[in-house]
């Protein structure tokens, strides 16, 4: 993967802005093995309408923290009924989170920054890390708008972490666009959106936000940090 090869797929992607046609760009370059991993949060579920239905052979994964709302299980079951696609679940190591339980206790994550984001790595990350070995592309739902930390997003980058260009086609997306693509085709969602949850994550670790509020206040709501789990190296 070179920051050349990169540059060349935004350049070829500069003016196309339909899902169809991002995606045929993509598809046409013919790089290697593509992931889609989707938390099952509405960008994401926009993203599995669109690759299910046009039979892309793109895998999807998720990651099954052990710490998810039953509601989040809810859209994964209800997403696999509607499209008929695999969607593979990748889970963190349980000598790990046994460890990690028993010397700091089921919520250390709220005593530290440090804390939570050893968590992340032992539940989101490590799996990931196999989740993306061996592929070349890594498909993500983020937006522009989702934060200030990701407003640098580009359509296509390097991620030197996992060695692996990732692909963001929902880069300039609102969250206006985002609802009204998954009423039209009535994707399955989460029921917690309706409830102020925004962004979710792990149960312990999210909480629904209040009007003004940026949409992923909800997340870690006690840390005053950037508030990403490392999952996603935003260029600033």
């Amino acid at each position: 993967m070179s920051v050349k090869q990169v540059a060349l797929l935004n350049k070829k992607a500069a003016s196309v802005k339909s899902l169809t046609d991002l995606f045929s760009i993509l598809l046409e370059e013919n790089l290697g093995e593509i992931a889609f991993s989707t938390s099952l949060g509405q960008e994401d579920q926009v993203l599995t309408h669109h690759i299910a239905t046009n039979s892309y052979p793109i895998e999807i994964f998720t990651l099954d923290t052990g710490r998810l709302f039953q509601e989040t299980y809810d859209v994964l079951s209800n997403t696999k009924k509607k499209y008929k696609v695999p969607i593979k679940v990748y889970t963190p190591n349980s000598q790990k989170v046994a460890e990690l339980v028993t010397q700091k206790g089921p919520n250390s994550f709220y005593d530290s920054v440090e804390n939570r984001k050893e968590c992340c790595s032992i539940r989101k990350i490590e799996p990931l890390r196999r989740a993306l070995n061996g592929k070349a592309i890594w498909i993500t739902g983020l937006r522009q708008a989702q934060s200030a930390n990701r407003n640098t997003l580009e359509l296509f980058s390097y991620d030197a972490s996992f060695d692996v260009i990732k692909f963001n086609p929902l880069r300039s997306w609102t969250l206006d666009d985002v609802t009204k693509y998954l009423d039209k085709y009535q994707v399955p969602q989460n029921t917690l959106h309706q409830k102020g949850y925004i962004s979710i994550g792990c149960a312990p670790c999210t909480r629904a936000i209040e009007t003004g509020e940026d949409i992923r206040a909800g997340r870690w709501w006690w840390e005053t940090s950037k508030k990403e789990c490392g999952l996603h190296t935003i260029k600033s």
